[in-house]
């Protein structure tokens, strides 16, 4: 019985550990060319995402490589009025611990036998128990997950839904080194994220394991297509970075400093998502993990729930190895109430930050006083 995992992300990965553990092989096909063939992103947010790791074996090794000090935060106004600070003393536990994302990545990827992943291989389409690939070659399949991302192409197979534009456009740029290039900047910073959040505007700057700050400059209630017509010179990024700078008027020039730090990596992504509750009539062959299967405004769950999801399906398979479809069964019940009230929580963040005053609003749910989330 093979089981074929189309996605080396968080979610495939975790799966492929999960059965791994549980002395179900699977098989990993990956578009990419290696585990180095492109930026694997910022840093992640790991607290839910614990309880995976511990069913993987792997939470100690985990903690060996989190960020305790990614924990703090300052909560800004785009004037530099300081709403909220969280300062992580260097002895409190991991609940909610920061990872370099190709860290996670590189954990669970060496944790599986050495031919489990299958580099370039760029899923194409699937039937009949074949696997197709853009290079032409094919595989056989009993069971299909898809943990291919935002864009699956695993996902036809069960549902209609596409990713929708959630009204949110971010450029991405960062500043390398910055204790050495910017100490000034570094100690505006801090240890963790640094954000600064305006009437439409959010600027949200992190700190990475490799002394990079990842900076995301958003604008929301803006167009898919937002990007054509902002002005943004991508291909010449010091125009860009000045651009950026006009479209924050008023902005504090200590906070702007920070775009300007930036090196020539300029990137757009218009954010999208899939409906909140999105599920499908069970199949005995296929299912989704990750955002393949519950994309959500990035708010700090996706990840979580990816490997949540790759938990949950491998427990499934391992209690019923002679029964996909019952597996199937068991995963998606259990995913889609799960991930559906992540959605919610996702969603409901995602407006917030939407409105007008959305950093008061965001300096009253940092409050564990007024939040028991939080306590």
């Amino acid at each position: 019985m093979t089981i074929a995992i189309v996605g080396g992300g968080m979610g495939g990965l975790a799966l492929a550990r999960v059965l791994h553990v549980n002395g179900i092989e699977s098989v990993v096909y990956e578009r990419d060319s290696s585990r180095t063939a492109r930026d694997q992103g910022s840093m992640l947010d790991i607290h839910s995402g614990q309880r995976a790791l511990r069913e993987a074996g792997l939470l100690e090794r985990f903690f060996a490589i989190a960020r305790g000090e990614g924990q703090d935060m300052r909560l800004l106004e785009p004037d530099g009025t300081l709403l909220h600070q969280e300062d992580t003393p260097d002895d409190a536990p991991l609940l909610r611990p920061e990872v370099d994302r190709a860290d996670l990545r590189d954990l669970l990827l060496d944790s599986l036998p050495g031919d489990t992943v299958r580099w370039g291989h760029a899923f194409e389409s699937a039937s009949d128990g074949v696997l197709r690939f853009a290079d032409g070659s094919t595989a056989a399949y009993d069971l299909l997950v898809g943990a291919d991302g935002a864009q699956s192409r695993v996902r036809p197979l069960v549902t209609d839904a596409r990713p929708v534009p959630l009204g949110k456009n971010v450029v991405e740029i960062g500043i390398p080194d910055i204790d050495r290039t910017h100490p000034d900047l570094a100690a505006m910073v801090g240890r963790g994220t640094y954000w600064v959040v305006g009437n439409g505007t959010s600027l949200a700057a992190q700190r990475n394991g490799d002394g990079r700050v990842r900076i995301g400059v958003s604008f929301t209630n803006t167009a898919e297509d937002w990007f054509a017509t902002s002005g943004i010179p991508f291909d010449d990024p010091a125009a860009a970075r000045a651009r950026l700078i006009e479209l924050l008027p008023g902005w504090d020039p200590k906070i702007t400093a920070l775009i300007e730090a930036c090196d020539d990596k300029v990137v757009p992504r218009s954010m999208t998502t899939l409906p909140v509750g999105l599920t499908w009539p069970s199949r005995p062959d296929v299912t989704l993990v990750g955002d393949a299967a519950h994309l959500m405004p990035a708010v700090g769950e996706g990840a979580n729930m990816a490997l949540l999801d790759g938990a949950s399906l491998g427990r499934a398979l391992a209690a019923h190895p002679d029964d996909f479809p019952a597996a199937v069964a068991e995963y998606e019940r259990e995913m889609f109430e799960r991930a559906g009230a992540a959605a919610r929580r996702s969603a409901d963040m995602h407006e917030l930050m939407m409105s007008p005053d959305a950093a008061r609003k965001l300096q009253a749910f940092f409050q564990p006083s007024r939040n028991p989330e939080l306590a």
